[in-house]
């Protein structure tokens, strides 16, 4: 099918498309997809202590999904103001952390609603922190960045989007006879295309469609770092989503989601069992250099954020605050931390942690300290 792309194409059709959606092809790669991935649900209960995953892996895909739309920072900034989003001055980390929370609240609100109409609004409102409902008036384009020419225009009218969203919704919650993997697939592009919002849509897609995981309990947790892939293949990635759209082709993008799923799901498996590594490995160190001091509890309390606050083992309750904050200086002694002051705030990095969620999974190997 032809279109003009700079006219809304209020003719997007509904889910699901009369294309063969359930070809061999597909299914061979869903059986191979859903094996890596139900290793990745698995992996999940090496670490007992699962804030360890929510606090982590959850960051790294809010800063690669933002940095696909252009907004970019660092990791180390993210994880550096992420008990203290109020003190961090780049609105790009302000954003990116907004990331986490939009992703966290949905997980949570899964418990009292499927993924739905109401669940992008919520994650939308949340990344961009403002009030804002689905889009009422024309204007929504999206154009090339350099060339700045129409690549495709969205439907527009409030309740003809709405009306596509009610399918959208409908078809990722009933459609049980086609595989969820395959749902899952088409249900990024139809977000995409329906593009209900002004901004944000982007991001919005790709938290919706990890809650999906969540809710037909391919995952426990949300900690798939999906938008690595798609940043390796962006070209691939947009090229695609106009295949669909102007010409049908639905087997390329279907597959190529697969392919991020699974690629992502044996990457973040990898880097799972790396973090079990090193929480053993820590674990039995403090253990035995510091033994007046150690319990579990303070171990992981590092591990759930590469950046730690006298004021975190406060709260856990591992310890009063002049305790805490000798447990810290203790763990710098040995080091296992370092001590850094950010104005009258001391933060301890624990850099081992930090190199192994910003390198690859197995870095805690070549950075091992002598003695550790």
């Amino acid at each position: 099918m032809k279109i003009d792309r700079s006219k809304p194409f209020n003719e997007l059709l509904g889910l699901p498309p009369e294309a063969d959606i359930e070809s061999k092809t597909i299914l061979k790669k869903c059986v191979r997809t859903a094996r890596v991935l139900a290793e990745l649900k698995t992996a999940g209960r090496l670490i007992p202590n699962q804030s360890v995953l929510i606090n982590t892996i959850p960051f790294l895909e809010a800063n690669a999904s933002s940095e696909i739309e252009n907004i970019v920072t660092t990791t180390d900034n993210l994880f550096r103001y992420s008990s203290a989003e109020d003190e961090a001055r780049d609105p790009a980390v302000k954003e990116t952390l907004r990331y986490r929370t939009a992703l966290y609240q949905g997980y949570l609100a899964l418990s009292t609603r499927p993924v739905c109409t109401a669940t992008a609004v919520k994650v939308c409102q949340t990344l961009r922190n403002i009030e804002i409902d689905i889009r009422d008036v024309p204007g929504t384009v999206i154009a090339d960045e350099k060339t700045k020419n129409v690549i495709y225009t969205p439907p527009e009218g409030e309740s003809l989007i709405r009306g596509k969203l009610a399918n959208w919704e409908k078809f990722i919650n009933e459609a049980e006879e086609i595989d969820p993997l395959i749902r899952f697939a088409l249900m990024h592009y139809q977000f995409l295309a329906i593009h209900p919002f002004t901004d944000g849509n982007g991001r919005t897609g790709r938290i919706l469609n990890i809650l999906f995981l969540v809710q037909e309990d391919l995952l426990k947790i949300p900690v798939l770092f999906l938008s690595r892939y798609i940043i390796n293949h962006k070209t691939q990635y947009y090229r695609l989503l106009r295949g669909v759209t102007e010409k049908g082709e639905w087997e390329a993008w279907i597959l190529y989601m697969l392919d991020a799923l699974e690629n992502t799901s044996a990457w973040t498996v990898a880097k799972i069992n790396a973090i079990s590594e090193l929480l053993e490995h820590t674990c039995k160190f403090v253990r035995n250099r510091l033994p007046k001091i150690y319990s579990q509890e303070l171990v992981e309390m590092i591990f759930i954020q590469p950046y730690c606050r006298i004021g975190n083992l406060v709260e856990s309750h591992i310890a009063k605050r002049q305790t805490a904050s000798n447990y810290l200086k203790s763990l710098v002694d040995i080091g296992v931390l370092l001590e850094h002051k950010v104005g009258r705030e001391k933060l301890f990095l624990h850099p081992k942690f930090l190199k192994l969620l910003t390198g690859d999974s197995h870095t805690f190997r070549r950075y091992r300290m002598s003695g550790r």
